[in-house]
């Protein structure tokens, strides 16, 4: 595990690549798709591995080397990859370890699009998945079976921002041998580091709040450096690669992660308590919350409580599909983890293909908001809810 010279902040701005010879104090962007060899002795030792340096952007590249470097420093991390995205940092991830036959067991609350992955690609290659709920940790030694490779788990969860207890499950990974792989997108390495749990691997979209300004793709697998191997192997090969471009925003995005969260959290947890005594709504689930279920649980992995809020409005699905539509300042959007405030209707838009009873298992009741608070003036953020819930 990469040790920690510094406080966080500190090392999310002064990791960084070594300066050339124009000594610039801000890393410089190396938009090159390939890099060239002092002769061909040279070329057949880099391509033999013999060397350690840059060949071609799709395998490395010193801006993505950088963002890599720093996201394995934050999360104690021994290696890593990045990729285009933080899905294709989710199936890269799964492609490389598995192998046909292999097995999954997974907490059922996870995003979209993992549950596709694991429910009509996956099977493709004969490769199952099998389900437990967040609150029945206790099930999950009678899921695994010989063939189980990997234990999974989102903590907080997406959308409805449960916590999964890391430590316990870390257990449960060990004593069985399975690699332990957990997506950290909703707290960032700020505010939880799993691997300090037992996590073998974690997981970003850098997407959210690691850019936490909407601008750019990407995503990031760190952990155990004989896994981050396998995985670099497969994604060498297969084209997942972050674009240097984005690699140099990210990292530079890193920079201010520690005062952006701190802020995003301190909106979060005024906006949850707002809504906790607002009539026209049913629930409010914010981990931070003395009312949220793990709130202790919360209070002991994470730093602070993330800036995601979700609340049940009542009136179920058109009631929540009214509030959107009277909401003037906050953005209607597929994104979280911006600096503008984004409200989602999952019943309706990011979790619609799923039954209502599949919806139901995982907390995504007809009338749930996912509000992702950003940083605008929170009186402004909760001025905005309060006119649209007068509608609902």
């Amino acid at each position: 595990m990469m040790s920690r010279e510094h406080k966080f902040e500190t090392d999310a701005i002064k990791t960084q690549m070594e300066r050339s010879e124009f000594l610039e104090h801000s890393t410089p962007l190396h938009l090159t798709s390939s890099f060239i060899f002092e002769d061909a002795e040279d070329m057949r030792a880099s391509f033999a591995e013999e060397k350690e340096r840059n060949i071609y952007s799709r395998f490395t590249n010193p801006n993505t080397s950088e963002f890599v470097d720093k996201m394995c420093k934050l999360e104690g991390a021994e290696s890593g990859y990045a990729f285009a995205t933080g899905m294709a940092a989710v199936f890269s991830t799964f492609a490389a370890l598995l192998n046909a036959g292999d097995h999954i067991v997974s907490a059922r609350s996870i995003f979209g699009s993992t549950h596709t992955l694991f429910t009509k690609f996956l099977p493709k290659w004969n490769i199952e998945t099998s389900y437990f709920k967040v609150d029945e940790v206790d099930n999950i030694e009678s899921l695994i079976q010989p063939n189980t490779k990997i234990l999974y788990v989102e903590s907080p969860t997406n959308p409805a921002v449960d916590i999964l207890d890391l430590e316990v499950l870390g257990q449960i990974a060990k004593k069985h041998s399975l690699i332990f792989i957990i997506d950290n997108c909703f707290a960032t390495p700020y505010l939880q580091n799993p691997i300090k749990f037992g996590a073998d691997l974690v997981i970003h979209s850098a997407t959210k709040l690691i850019d936490g300004q909407g601008r750019v793709l990407g995503g990031v697998t760190v952990g155990r450096a004989d896994l981050i191997r396998e995985i670099y192997l497969f994604s060498r090969n297969t084209g997942p690669a972050l674009s240097p471009f984005n690699a140099w925003i990210l990292s530079k995005s890193l920079e201010t992660l520690g005062v952006r969260v701190d802020r995003h959290c301190e909106n979060a947890l005024k906006v949850a308590e707002f809504l906790e005594t607002h009539n026209k709504v049913a629930l409010v689930k914010y981990p931070f919350l003395k009312s949220h279920p793990q709130y202790e649980l919360a209070k002991k992995q994470m730093k602070q409580g993330g800036n995601v809020v979700a609340f049940e409005v009542k009136g179920g699905i058109e009631a929540g599909r009214q509030f959107l539509n009277q909401l003037k300042m906050l953005s209607l959007s597929a994104n979280l983890g911006d600096t503008r405030s984004i409200a989602t209707h999952p019943a309706s838009t990011t979790h619609s293909k799923l039954s209502e009873a599949d919806r139901l298992e995982v907390g995504i009741s007809d009338g749930l908001v996912r509000i992702s608070v950003g940083l605008e003036h929170v009186d402004d953020i909760i001025a905005d809810l309060k006119q649209a819930l007068e509608y609902v």
